[in-house]
């Protein structure tokens, strides 16, 4: 392990040379420096961890110093030491972006202390991570092995999202392999979990059927209007759970978070399927049935959510309720802008539902943009890029403006994604749908192994093109390819982030409601 090397600086060093032993009997390198130009120096020259710098110095005073390191090296981290206790000196190196304040004389262990907070932090983070997450290892494995209804599987992925955000700036690889390997074998389990029960869930004697997509707004949106606030849905497209953790932190000072659930998306975990049966409070079959003038099969033309505001206007009717909404997509910057810009059409209207396809667009110019498989390389990366757009993004004007106006808010999605590398091969005619994670034709030869085979849709209210559609699913981190092209295609497509399959990721969806703290 490379030793910590802590550099000094102050005119009286020789006095502080007890000082200076006892960090390097605790394993530190201590350089000296008596003058600021030489602590210039020797942070350009030695690369230390750490400056500990007095504020008072002969020539280039200490805040001189610290002002031209910064310039050159602004995430080395820099204690001040001084004598003076004048608020404008404080100010002025908190402003410089210090990272602790020190007022002399100092005690040994004051430095240590401050040492390990702005050195070892992450060293010593890492090992309480390390233990919490192996003392809970044992009792994650069994709740993957015991897990036997959505319940079940929601407590699992809540931890092991849990595990994984801990793990971010973990300085240990090997823990964040364990984890990826847990979570692996969580979703094989899920997958077979999944295989056994969904079908049943649609039987009408079934007793234990989860939320599901279908029934989201009308057990946990429309209670919810009667209150007297204003509500407003935000929907993000093909967010997934642990991106919706991501991005809460930023809302902390104007929200608090009155519930946190996961409901269960409907296969297949896809926009068209999923969204218009939140929105329809019907299952894609029985969409298809009442209003086949709403309803677009995938070998049609155009786009495949065309009629989300009238399929939600009809629910509303169907429910009783004659409440007015304001029903708006924002596919791209110029609209997110208008929107957030002037709230009046939401803070006017009861109940407002708002679709936003960023994430979703993200998903999709990652596989195409090799710029942005660097840029989101892994899940970790992943909802670093979604922290960041959300955190520049109008979407969090508008939930200030939203707050300031005390309106009450829903962040949810329609389904996730999975990040794929496994391909599995699938022979199809012309006609076979083109998703990575599930196909519908009536041709199609794979490895019944290999995936969920529903031979008659109408089992799980699916409809089909012609009389002998099949329908199949891809599981944890598959997708499916061709025979022909294959190494190509495979190449092209591993290592992407899809969704229409099963997995934790796709299928357990956040729904969380926030209250404004106004």
């Amino acid at each position: 392990m490379k030793q910590i090397t802590i550099l000094w600086a102050d005119d009286e060093i020789d006095l502080l040379k007890p000082n200076v032993i006892f960090l390097e009997s605790k394993g530190y390198r201590v350089l000296t420096a008596t003058n600021g130009q030489d602590a210039i120096e020797m942070v350009r020259s030695e690369n230390p961890d750490l400056v500990l710098l007095d504020e008072n110095m002969p020539g280039i005073s200490g805040l001189q110093a610290l002002e031209e390191i910064k310039a050159s090296f602004p995430a080395l981290p820099v204690v001040m030491i001084t004598k003076s206790e004048e608020e404008s000196i404080m100010e002025e190196a908190i402003g410089s972006k210090i990272s602790d304040y020190l007022i002399k004389p100092v005690h040994p262990k004051q430095i240590l202390l401050s040492i390990k907070k702005n050195v070892d932090n992450r060293k010593l983070v890492t090992q309480k991570i390390t233990s919490s997450y192996q003392a809970d290892f044992g009792r994650l494995t069994m709740a993957i092995n015991s897990a036997g209804s959505i319940g079940d599987w929601s407590d699992v992925y809540r931890r092991l999202v849990h595990w994984e955000m801990q793990m971010e700036d973990s300085a240990d690889p090997g823990l964040n392999e364990v984890i990826a390997h847990q979570k692996q074998e969580a979703n094989s389990g899920f997958s077979k979990f999944i295989k056994s029960s969904y079908a049943d869930w649609f039987r009408d004697d079934h007793q234990d059927r989860p939320l599901l997509s279908n029934n989201l707004f009308a057990s946990s949106v429309f209670p919810l209007i009667d209150d007297s606030s204003r509500l407003v849905v935000i929907l993000i497209d093909n967010l997934r759970y642990d991106q919706c953790r991501a991005i809460l932190p930023d809302l902390r000072e104007y929200y608090h978070v009155e519930k946190e659930e996961l409901f269960c998306s409907i296969l297949p975990t896809a926009t068209q399927f999923a969204r218009n049966a939140m929105f329809a409070g019907l299952m894609p079959q029985d969409i298809e049935k009442l209003y086949p003038q709403l309803w677009m099969n995938e070998d049609d033309e155009g786009s495949k959510n065309l009629y989300e505001e009238e399929l939600l206007a009809r629910l509303l009717k169907r429910a009783g309720r004659d409440t007015r909404f304001f029903f708006e997509k924002v596919v791209n910057q110029k609209s997110g802008r208008r929107l957030a810009e002037d709230v009046t059409a939401v803070i006017n209207t009861p109940f407002t539902v708002l679709v936003y396809n960023f994430v979703d667009m993200l998903s999709h110019a990652r596989t195409e943009m090799d710029v942005l498989k660097e840029l989101a390389s892994d899940d970790a990366a992943y909802r670093s890029l979604t922290r960041s757009w959300f955190r520049h993004s109008y979407l969090l004007e508008l939930l200030r403006a939203l707050a300031d106006e005390g309106a009450r808010v829903i962040i949810t999605s329609d389904h996730g994604s999975v990040r794929v590398d496994n391909p599995v091969k699938v022979i199809g005619d012309r006609k076979t749908t083109t998703n990575l994670r599930y196909k519908q034709g009536r041709n199609l030869n794979y490895n019944p192994k290999q995936v969920f085979e529903v031979r008659e849709p109408s089992k799980i209210y699916l409809p089909r093109s012609n009389v002998s559609s099949t329908y199949i699913f891809a599981t944890g981190a598959d997708f499916f390819a061709y025979p022909n092209n294959y190494n190509y295609y495979v190449g092209y497509y591993r290592n992407t982030f899809q969704h229409g399959g099963i997995s934790l990721e796709e299928m357990l969806v956040p729904f969380v409601y926030l209250k404004p703290r106004k």
